[in-house]
């Protein structure tokens, strides 16, 4: 983006505002300022009125009480939402973003005709001065960071789908010189290489920003303040969306209602910790993981609020294998990712990395089976049960059946009152359970597919970006669900949350293979920042003098990795008896109870050699990976 030559001192000031959609009130006698600078994370649930403040901003309705003000000469840029399907094409559409440009280039163009040589000098010094002979690369590099090909420059824009329309929709927004930029979803259609370039862009633009996204790690990436619109207000926090749910945990605790189910869901969330620890077979990934793990420990109690609280129940019968492919080709009618060797076994937790284009969705829908394999073997397990979650699946609801109706279709023999107390978790209740699903937004209607494959107990989960159009609350209730699901899973996100807390190891397509990433989700970060090719991130450090080990030597370390964890079992055993003995009334209304002193020191002692057998754990995976 061309940021504004003038220096503007200003500051967005809201003043006792009201907003009114309709006969909903989304909000009252709101205020608060935003500084020359500012970047700011506007967050809440869905239908609380982000959106429309946003609108409100740009002039398309007036507020219902108090005011907005802003600076007169404030140059404002906002992702528009929609892309005309025309002849244009791509890259003179991104540059047409910067009006100014596109004026002066009219005026010169209008004095060659003319032949008003008295006006072009000027004209020329104005167009120089707007920087307008970068303009054309300045435009190519917003593309090519967004996704697209040299060769995709020049095609019309009625010849992109939707998503890619949005894309260039929001490369035209970033084209445009601003003081201010007003983003709505701007990850939405993104893949997860165009939000980390993304996320680095916006680091380096030198304005204010108002930011509505569900991303929290994008938020964290982006913003300096959060503005959280709930219960009809607006309040406005310092720091990113981190720092921010510490803070309104914090605020949640002080009352009392909140503060026992906040205990529980802490206590939840550290034995979930302590058990993946003792499991996780792949030592880097583990790493990461159990770092992103303890941060969810702190994050938990800041959704204690939400309406959302489900579980995926496991099918009966399980197969191990669950799928194995075999020397398979991959695609429509060309294959688009090669021999295939791969098998799907009961607690695999992977995620799917690559660039828009590489080879996804295809290899997910060949897993499903809407395509066929180009060639090899796809083997099934006599009780494998697939849920598979893609965008069609929300496309593929029946508008005019009703939650329960969809519910009933998976289980004709399931009761209305189980149906119902299943849609509960997924904040269908009352009316909204037994209605036509006609009127649902883009997130109820996620949420309902959500719901359908839950209800179906799969043993495998397939997902193609199942966060699109969900909020904060119901992406935190899907990583817990995600957490506990005892079966394998497949997953594919541009959420960077969801895939660091919910997988153990990531596989990766490119140039038409599938490989394992041996790095964690920053060591992709840095790859796609860096610009550094992705093979070359496949390698190992050639810094790293790796041992070579002899089959004798790997069978030990096997083994004491087997040791490690029955020893792990033991202690996470004995600690779980020692707290429930400290947290046991008995323990201090008994003057023949338990040495309270000794429960305690026992209580350190294991706790500290949990973390050292762990480590030496961690260290026995790393060495074994590295053969």
């Amino acid at each position: 983006m061309l940021q504004s030559r003038h220096t503007i001192s200003f500051m967005l000031s809201f003043n006792n505002l009201s907003l009114r959609r309709g006969s909903n009130l989304l909000f009252e006698k709101v205020s608060f300022t935003v500084h020359k600078d500012n970047k700011v994370g506007l967050v809440g649930a869905n239908g609380t009125g982000k959106t429309s403040l946003f609108k409100m901003m740009q002039g398309e309705f007036d507020s219902d009480e108090g005011t907005f003000k802003y600076p007169p000469d404030l140059k404002i840029a906002c992702l528009a939402q929609e892309v005309p399907g025309t002849d244009e094409q791509a890259l003179a559409y991104v540059i047409g973003g910067d009006k100014k440009l596109v004026e002066i280039e009219k005026a010169i163009s209008t004095a060659e005709i003319n032949e008003d040589y008295g006006s072009l000098g000027e004209l020329h010094s104005q167009y120089e001065d707007h920087d307008g002979f970068t303009a054309k690369s300045r435009a190519e590099k917003l593309l090519v960071g967004l996704g697209f090909s040299e060769e995709e420059f020049i095609k019309p824009l009625k010849d992109f789908s939707g998503g890619w329309r949005v894309r260039l929709n929001l490369a035209r927004t970033l084209m445009q010189p601003a003081d201010l930029l007003l983003l709505d979803e701007p990850t939405n259609h993104l893949d997860l290489d165009a939000i980390i370039w993304l996320g680095n862009w916006i680091k380096s633009f030198r304005g204010a920003m108002l930011l509505i996204s569900h991303d929290r790690e994008f938020l964290d990436e982006c913003v300096g303040f959060i503005a959280h619109i709930h219960s009809g207000t607006i309040e406005l926090y310092k720091g990113n969306y981190s720092q921010f749910e510490v803070l309104k945990a914090a605020k949640l605790a002080e009352l009392e209602s909140n503060y026992s189910k906040q205990q529980r869901e802490i206590a939840h969330m550290q034995d979930f910790v302590r058990r993946f620890k003792a499991k996780a077979t792949k030592a880097r990934q583990a790493q990461s993981r159990i770092k992103a793990l303890e941060r969810m420990e702190l994050i938990a109690p800041a959704h204690i609020d939400s309406p959302f609280q489900f579980r995926i129940p496991e099918t009966d019968k399980i197969s191990n294998p669950l799928m194995t492919l075999e020397n398979a080709d991959l695609g429509y009618t060309e294959s688009v990712v090669k021999d295939v060797k791969i098998a799907f076994r009961p607690g695999d937790r992977i995620g799917l990395l690559g660039v828009n284009g590489a080879g996804k969705s295809t290899f997910v829908k060949s897993l499903k089976g809407e395509l066929p394999l180009l060639n090899g073997q796809k083997v099934e397990g006599k009780n494998l049960k697939v849920g598979y979650f893609s965008q069609h699946q929300v496309d593929d609801l029946n508008l005019e059946k009703s939650p329960i109706d969809h519910l009933l279709k998976v289980d004709e023999k399931a009761s209305e009152s189980e149906i119902r107390s299943f849609l509960g978790g997924f904040n269908f209740r009352g009316d909204k359970a037994k209605n036509t699903i006609q009127n649902f937004s883009g997130g109820e209607k996620a949420r309902l597919a959500l719901s359908i494959i839950a209800f179906q107990k799969p043993n495998l989960l397939l997902m193609d970006e199942p966060t699109n159009h969900l909020d904060m609350d119901m992406r935190q209730a899907l990583t817990v669900a995600l957490q506990d699901f005892g079966g394998a899973i497949l997953l594919i996100s541009h959420d960077r949350h969801l895939l660091a807390n919910t997988v153990d190891e990531f596989l990766i397509i490119n140039e038409g293979n599938l490989s394992s990433f041996k790095g964690d989700l920053e060591d992709y970060r840095q790859s796609v920042l860096k610009g550094t090719p992705v093979k070359e991130s496949l390698k190992k450090d050639p810094d790293i003098d790796l041992p070579i080990l002899n089959k004798h030597e790997i069978k030990e370390i096997k083994n004491k990795i087997s040791s490690h964890e029955k020893t792990l079992k033991r202690l996470h055993r004995k600690l779980s008896e020692t707290e429930a003995m400290l947290n046991s009334p008995e323990s201090y209304e008994s003057d023949d109870g338990p040495d309270l002193h000794a429960l305690l020191r026992d209580q350190v002692n294991l706790t500290n050699e949990i973390e050292l057998t762990e480590q030496e754990w961690l260290d026995l995976n790393q060495a074994l990976e590295s053969v």
